[in-house]
């Protein structure tokens, strides 16, 4: 991964809209990936940038979290937390392509494939300016925080 994304990136998101990588420059953005909508880990870390989703977006950033589910699933997760952000679908895996994401993973004592927790905040220009992989989940939105105050 470079750190600007060679190609475009679209994406179906929730509310009936559609992500794209080209339209959001001119804006900062903090794209985190998740592994699974309704998982303990995945909804703390959603509820946490909900509640830090006032704070990104007066600092200018715009929050947008990506898994492998369906619209329909993301829909009914985030009405159900109530999150203020747009969840993008990427069930063809463009996205975890693109930010090399994908991995294996032990569940249950078997090999599978899944979403690395990662977060990576893009630039106004569309660069990667800072991302972290392996992401464990208490403190992290609070050191994206940080790193952006710190710009």
């Amino acid at each position: 991964m470079t750190n600007q994304p060679e190609s475009d990136l679209e994406l179906p998101a929730t509310s009936g809209k559609t992500f794209s990588l080209s339209a959001a420059r001119g804006k900062p953005l903090v794209l985190y990936f998740y592994p699974k909508d309704n998982t303990p880990g995945c909804t703390t870390e959603a509820i946490q940038f909900r509640d830090a989703y006032n704070e990104l977006t007066s600092l200018g950033f715009e929050v947008y979290g990506i898994s492998r589910d369906s619209l329909k699933s993301h829909e009914n997760f985030k009405a159900k937390f109530t999150l203020p952000y747009e969840l993008l679908s990427d069930s063809e895996e463009k996205a975890c392509s693109m930010f090399n994401v994908i991995k294996m993973k032990n569940l249950y004592g078997k090999q599978v494939r899944g979403i690395e927790r990662s977060t990576f905040v893009i630039d106004a220009d569309g660069k990667i300016a800072k991302e972290w992989r392996g992401v464990k989940v208490p403190g992290h939105v609070d050191d994206i925080l940080a790193y952006i105050k710190s710009k």
